[in-house]
């Protein structure tokens, strides 16, 4: 099969095109053949050589993907071979034409659903609810949503709008993601440095921060009283070691910061919710946005879209065999 693996960390020329074996299912996985790949944030964290864990030279990175369950483990209920489904492969092994999961962490995709909207939606949806109900967020509250144009900014504005949010507050990059933004319910927008129009709010009682990164400091001083700031990710590199003072320097305003990761949350849980965005999504009640599809083999091309900060939404990679068209199974709907 076709996939793609990290030869070098660092920026993206490190992906090479390579032929590699077809996995085979443990007794607990099944075999997918993929249909679409989103390529995610930490995607491009762990190509960087960033993020704070040793990854192997050679792997194959990508976590999520959507497609055709072909072969099941001894222990796997063989009714699940034949159905289409949003997978999580682990810390990696998705950029491939087959992939294998853990049949713990597959989720069917319910009828009108296409792969791409799937992998857009599955784990930055799924992020985004519980990262609102981390920060134990309520209806009437402000909320600022830091790094709005990625998928899980977006899926964390259309869920606090549907949640009754007093404002949704968002940063970003330029003035067409601002309109984008608004479109979908946010109701200021913010420059990356959080200055936006006069009459904006200036204190938040949550913040969903996808970015971290050296800014972290000044917007923890944007907090109301009582405020909460989640950190979901740290697309700009963890913040500033000394970034605490800044709380204790508002020590009588009682704010309080917490990071956030799903794999705090139990895995039923986070199917039941996924599940309930994918039928929400079917029926036009959340938007997935997709970036742009492109082959599998373009995969670099895709991360130095990434890496310049020009993504809105999610970036999808489709294996050349969906493409064309010439799969076994039926046609497939990306």
């Amino acid at each position: 099969m076709k996939a793609i693996t990290i030869e070098e960390f660092g920026d993206p020329s490190g992906l090479r095109v390579f032929d590699a074996p077809v996995p085979v299912p443990t007794a607990t996985q099944v075999l997918l053949q993929t249909e679409a790949i989103g390529v995610g944030g930490v995607d491009a964290v762990i190509r960087r050589g960033t993020l704070g864990r040793n990854f192997p030279v050679g792997m194959i990175p990508g976590s999520e993907v959507a497609g055709l369950v072909t072969a099941v483990g001894a222990d796997v209920d063989p009714s699940w071979t034949g159905r289409r489904v949003w997978a999580f492969t682990g810390a990696g092994g998705g950029y491939a034409e087959h992939a294998v999961a853990e049949v713990d962490d597959l989720t069917p995709l319910p009828e009108g659903l296409t792969a791409a909207d799937a992998v857009t939606l599955g784990s930055a949806g799924t992020v985004a609810h519980f990262a609102l109900q981390h920060a134990r967020f309520s209806a009437g509250e402000a909320v600022l949503v830091r790094g709005a144009a990625g998928s899980i900014g977006i899926a964390a504005v259309e869920l606090a709008v549907q949640a009754a949010a007093g404002s949704v507050t968002v940063t970003t990059s330029s003035d067409e993601r601002g309109r984008r933004l608004a479109e979908l319910g946010a109701t200021h927008i913010l420059d990356r440095a959080g200055e936006g129009v006069p009459g904006a709010p200036t204190r938040f009682d949550v913040v969903i921060d996808i970015v971290g990164g050296p800014g972290v400091p000044a917007f923890i001083d944007r907090l109301a009283p009582n405020g909460r700031y989640v950190l979901v990710g740290a697309v700009a590199g963890f913040p500033p070691a000394d970034f605490g003072t800044t709380l204790l320097r508002s020590f009588q305003e009682s704010r309080s910061f917490a990071t956030f990761s799903l794999a705090t949350v139990p895995v039923g849980e986070r199917n039941r919710v996924r599940a309930a965005l994918f039928d929400a999504a079917a029926e036009g009640r959340i938007t997935p946005v997709v970036h742009s599809v492109l082959p599998l083999e373009r995969a670099r091309e895709a991360h130095v879209e990434v890496d310049g900060g020009g993504v809105f939404g999610r970036i999808v990679l489709v294996p050349d065999v969906m493409l064309s068209g010439h799969v076994a199974a039926d046609p497939v709907q990306l």
